[in-house]
C-alpha cells in the first residue's frame, strides 16, 4: 500500500508547493533561468517511483529504450533509484536521476524534491514530463507546471487498492489530474472509472494499451527439463504469472479451483511465477489442500518467455486489473488463456474467440474453464492462434510508441518528426538486436 499523505492542511498552505507566495517566488526564479537551445532531439523525462520489476516499470523502460533508439533524449527520474531496471537503463546509456522521497511528499523534503525537479526540468528544457504512477504524479505534475513544461502527463494504471483513496486523498489526486495536459490510462475501463468517479473530462483522458514484444515471446525456446527439472510424463503445465503482495491476484481462488482440476487431470501442474509477502500463506494453503505435487513456486524470474514456452495454458484469477501484462505476454507466447472478467481484461479477450473469461472469486467456474482448455485440443489451438494474432495487431510496442509520439506532440499530423527523430520502423537492424538484448532483463 502506498505511504501516507500528510493531512496537516495549515502546514501545507503555509509551506507547501501550492502556497501562493511560494508559487510566485519560485516561478519568478524559474523565469530568470536561461533555457538551453534545442539541438535537434526531443527531451522527455519519465518519472516513476521505483525501478523494481513490475508491470508499470517494465512498460516504462521498454518505451524509454525505443524512444532512445529513435533519437529522443530520454531521462528517467525516480523517487527510489533501486531495482534491477536501473542497470538496464544505465547499460542503454539512458540517464537516471533520483528525487528521493521520504515518508510523505507533503513535507520539507517533499518540497525540496519538487523544487529540484522543477529546476531540472527548466534547465534541461524538457518538452515532456510523463509521470507513470501515483507518487510520480504527485511530484511530477506540480513540478512540470512550475517549470512550464509544455506537455505534462499523469497516469492511472490500476484499479486496485481503492480503499486507500479517502475523500482528502481523492481531492488531491483529482487536482493533479486536472493540472496535467493529458492523463494516460491503459484501458477503457480505467478511463470510464476516472470519468465517473473523478469527474474528469473524457477528452483529457487517453487510452494507450500496454505493449508486448510478440517476437520475443513467440520465439522463446521450450526446455522443460532444463528450466523446471524432471516432470511426470505427459504433465499439463498451467502458467500463473502474478505478484503475491496481496489478495487481489486471486491466488486463494486459484488454489481452490486447482483442487477440482487436479482431481480430473492428475497430471496438471500449476507453475507460479512471481513472489511477495503472501507467498508463505499460499504455500501453506497448497499443503493443506494436499496439492504439493501439483504446484511449483518459482519466485521472480527473468526468463518468463522461456517458462511460458514450456506451458500448455495460462491462467489469471485476479479480482481487479487495469490491463494485465500477464495475459498479454501469455497470448504473445501462443498460450490459450483463461482469465477473470475484470477491469480491462475483456478489452483483450473476446470470450470463446481468443481466450476464456470467467467471473472472479468463483473457483468451480474457473476450474471448469481450465478443464475445457486442457481437454479440448481444437479449442486450445484456436485460442492460441487468434490470441497471438491479436497481440500483433493491437498490442505491439510499435503501436504504443506511435501513440505516445502523437500525444507528446513529437510528430506532425502528416507523420513527419518535428524534432529530427527517426520512425521506430527505420531503426537499424543492429540497434534492434541491441534492444532485444537489453529487453532480456525485463
Amino acid at each position: 500500500m502506498p505511504g501516507t499523505l500528510s493531512t496537516d492542511r495549515a502546514a501545507v498552505a503555509e509551506n507547501g508547493p501550492s502556497s501562493p507566495r511560494r508559487l510566485t517566488e519560485f516561478q519568478s526564479a524559474l523565469s530568470r533561468l536561461k533555457r538551453p537551445s534545442d539541438n535537434g532531439g526531443a527531451r522527455v523525462l519519465y518519472l516513476v517511483d521505483t525501478l523494481n520489476v513490475g508491470g508499470t516499470e517494465t512498460q516504462m523502460v521498454q518505451a524509454a529504450l525505443r524512444l532512445h533508439l529513435m533519437g529522443c533524449h530520454v531521462t528517467v527520474g525516480c523517487l527510489r533509484a533501486k531495482g534491477p531496471l536501473l542497470e538496464v537503463l544505465q547499460q542503454a546509456g539512458i540517464p537516471v536521476v533520483e528525487f528521493p522521497k521520504k515518508k510523505t511528499l507533503l513535507s520539507v523534503n517533499g518540497v525540496h524534491q519538487l523544487v529540484r525537479l522543477a529546476l531540472f526540468l527548466r534547465r534541461g528544457q524538457f518538452h515532456v514530463i510523463h509521470a507513470h504512477d501515483l507518487w510520480a504524479n504527485l511530484l511530477g505534475v506540480p513540478a512540470g507546471r512550475l517549470a512550464r513544461t509544455p506537455v505534462i502527463i499523469s497516469s492511472r494504471r490500476y484499479l486496485a487498492d481503492l480503499d486507500w483513496y479517502t475523500p482528502w486523498r481523492s481531492r488531491i489526486i483529482r487536482t493533479i489530474y486536472r493540472l496535467s495536459t493529458h492523463v494516460i490510462v491503459n484501458s477503457a475501463s480505467v478511463r470510464q472509472f476516472l470519468v465517473e468517479r473523478d469527474r474528469l473530462l473524457p477528452e483529457k483522458i487517453h487510452v494507450i494499451y500496454n505493449g508486448v514484444d510478440v517476437d520475443r515471446f513467440a520465439g522463446a525456446q521450450q526446455d522443460r527439463e532444463g528450466l523446471l527439472g524432471s516432470l511426470r510424463s505427459g504433465s499439463k503445465l498451467i502458467a500463473v504469472v502474478a505478484n503475491m503482495y496481496g489478495r487481489v491476484k486471486g491466488h486463494a481462488c486459484l488454489i481452490e479451483a486447482a483442487g477440482i482440476v487436479c482431481r480430473a487431470v492428475p497430471s496438471a501442474k500449476f507453475v507460479l511465477i512471481g513472489d511477495g509477502t503472501e507467498r508463505p500463506k499460499l504455500e501453506q494453503q497448497v499443503r493443506e489442500a494436499g496439492l504439493e505435487e501439483n504446484f511449483l513456486f518459482l519466485g521472480c524470474r527473468q526468463d518468463v518467455p522461456e517458462l511460458l514456452a514450456c506451458c500448455d495454458l495460462s491462467v489469471l484469477a485476479s479480482e481487479a486489473e487495469a490491463m494485465p501484462n500477464a495475459v498479454l505476454e501469455s497470448m504473445a507466447a501462443g498460450l490459450p488463456v483463461v482469465a477473470t472478467r475484470v477491469g480491462g481484461t475483456p478489452e483483450v479477450i473476446v470470450d470463446g474467440v481468443n481466450g476464456l473469461l470467467v467471473p472472479p472469486r468463483n473457483p468451480p467456474v474457473l476450474a471448469d474453464a481450465i478443464l475445457r482448455a486442457l481437454q479440448d485440443a481444437d479449442l486450445a489451438r484456436r485460442l492460441s492462434r487468434t490470441g497471438q494474432a491479436r497481440m500483433r495487431t493491437r498490442f505491439s510496442y510499435d503501436r504504443l510508441i506511435a501513440q505516445l509520439e502523437q500525444l507528446y506532440s513529437l510528430r506532425r499530423s502528416c507523420g513527419d518528426s518535428m524534432l529530427g527523430m527517426k520512425d521506430f520502423r527505420s531503426v537499424s537492424h543492429s540497434d534492434r538486436i541491441l534492444l532485444d538484448q537489453q529487453s532480456q532483463s525485463l
